[in-house]
């Protein structure tokens, strides 16, 4: 127990210490530069940083994004048969299969296989993903 106590007290006057010296020595440096030159170096520092975290926040591996239009591609283009296009404006408008079977009077499983139809062209494996992708190569709004 003692000897944690002394450990702990020397370790502090050592901290302790240290922190006079970095304190004397960032007066010091103080004195010789400008403080424009501090700011620009904080400012660069943190314009850095700033463009790091937003490219790391945002980027997706493997994601190649592509420039948006203002017109839509044509989803021949992308081999949708006209039923496989029909159904993504309804997924596109957060209809079910269900929903969708009955506005196009179709089965479910048509839906269904329309829908799966879709992911493969559009190599998504959902819903969202799908209306996403659409949305990025403009084959909707």
């Amino acid at each position: 127990m003692l000897l944690k106590r002394t450990v702990f007290y020397y370790g502090l006057a050592l901290a302790l210490l240290v922190f006079i010296m970095k304190l004397l020595e960032y007066k010091y440096v103080m004195r010789d530069l400008s403080a424009e030159f501090y700011i620009t170096v904080i400012a660069l520092f943190f314009t850095g940083l700033g463009v790091w975290m937003g490219l790391k926040l945002t980027r997706k591996p493997g994601v190649v994004i592509q420039a948006r239009t203002q017109e839509l591609i044509p989803p021949q283009k992308f081999d949708l048969s006209k039923r496989e296009y029909e159904v993504l404006q309804l997924i596109n408008q957060g209809l079910s299969n269900q929903e969708i079977a009955e506005k196009l009077f179709v089965s479910l499983n048509t839906v269904k296989t329309h829908t799966s139809n879709l992911f493969v062209k559009l190599a998504v494996k959902r819903r969202t993903q799908a209306i996403q992708r659409a949305k990025e190569i403009g084959l909707i709004a």
